[in-house]
């Protein structure tokens, strides 16, 4: 598979793209599960093509996160609040315009600037230990430290982690969020597994990693965004004490072998099922008349129009609102990227919704073309139609 985010211009169509083995596997010894191969960083994330601020819904969670948060921790203007991969300030800056100084730290040049023109200090660095002791020595310790959908980004997560430590304040609170691997399991999410996404984690295996580096998880909540993640909260050994919502949720993995093999197995079968309805449906569609076209240029749509062969002998184009993207093509199939305004000029007669976490969302912005009589496709965990 290419990598899900390289999107293309024009001028690379006829280029040979990289591509690179994607192929999960199983840690039975601390249940995480992994990709046999990691991609350089560097190629992934040091230009990137996905904004947070564009997702309405992104922009919500990360308001009503801080806002909570600021509340409970009590946090003001001598407090401190860390993102780490903090993309181009959709999150600190709640916290900023509350009068809470805030340092975001992500790798990407571009989304980095993005940050910093509305005001959110922001190193453009990756994140590891180095960083958090260098941070430590000039005195920037952490009162909150935010790190969503990032621990299962980075190759040497035993860095990122051991730099969480050090960089929490005595009493301080790391907020983590990541795509709970339970979630994915049950309701059919492969497309969730890319190049970017190294690590597929429970709290089993979470709980693994931070107790290595000096850091206890002291409560757990599981949220809906992106199809199913969890909210994890640490702490540094012995300073807080743990909810019983971390022993019960501890409990139900054990319980359903959430660490071993089995439960995983019958994944790649259910996978396939899926591609077989989602494209006799197409096909069907097709051989109709119907006109497609596929709305969200995310990483999850490149994996799902890859995985199932979906391209252009299929789909017209692949809306979207970023005009980052606006311009480009998908990696792999080469479908044109273009502006949400398409489905209105062309009208086709369904869009196939490759972000499919952001349902509601996307409804709720194409009601003029819903309302014109256009459906959309929904693609897993069964293929089914929207008005």
């Amino acid at each position: 598979m290419p990598p899900a985010n390289a999107l293309l211009e024009a001028d690379q169509l006829d280029l040979p793209e990289r591509t690179y083995p994607l192929e999960l596997a199983l840690c039975e010894t601390c249940g995480l599960a992994q990709l046999t191969v990691s991609v350089d960083p560097t190629e992934l994330f040091q230009h990137y093509a996905y904004f947070s601020s564009y997702s309405t819904t992104m922009l919500a969670h990360a308001e009503a996160l801080v806002e909570r948060m600021a509340s409970e921790r009590r946090l003001g203007p001598n407090s401190l609040a860390i993102e780490i991969a903090s993309n181009d300030g959709y999150l600190l800056q709640f916290y900023a315009i509350r009068g809470i100084p805030v340092l975001g730290i992500d790798p990407a040049r571009n989304v980095a600037e993005k940050a910093i023109e509305r005001g959110i200090a922001t190193l453009c660095e990756f994140f590891g230990d180095e960083l958090a002791e260098e941070l430590r020595i000039s005195r920037r310790r952490a009162d909150i430290l935010h790190a969503n959908n990032v621990l299962a980004h980075v190759p040497d997560v035993n860095s990122v982690v051991r730099g969480i430590a050090r960089l929490l304040s005595d009493d301080g609170i790391a907020v983590i969020e990541t795509p709970y691997v339970r979630d994915l399991v049950e309701r059919l999410e492969f497309d969730t597994i890319y190049h970017e996404h190294v690590f597929y984690y429970s709290l089993t295996a979470l709980r693994h990693l931070f107790e290595r580096h000096g850091l206890e998880i002291v409560d757990v909540e599981r949220i809906p965004i992106h199809g199913g993640s969890l909210r994890v909260f640490a702490a540094l050994q012995g300073t807080q004490a743990p909810s019983q919502a971390v022993t019960l949720l501890l409990d139900e993995e054990d319980t359903l072998g959430l660490a071993a093999a089995p439960y995983f197995r019958k994944l790649a079968d259910r996978v396939d099922v899926l591609r077989q309805q989602l494209v006799a449906l197409l096909d069907d569609l097709q051989a109709g008349g119907a006109r497609i076209a596929a709305y969200g240029a995310a990483a999850k749509g490149a994996v799902l129009l890859n995985a199932f062969g979906i391209g252009r002998d299929t789909i017209d184009f692949v809306a979207d609102r970023s005009d980052y993207k606006q311009g480009r093509y998908m990696p792999g199939v080469h479908l044109p990227i273009v502006s949400p305004d398409r489905l209105l000029s062309d009208q086709p007669d369904l869009v196939l919704l490759l972000v499919w976490n952001f349902a509601d969302e996307v409804l709720e912005q194409q009601q003029e073309y819903r309302r014109r009589g256009g459906r959309f496709i929904i693609p897993a965990p069964t293929p089914r139609i929207v008005d």
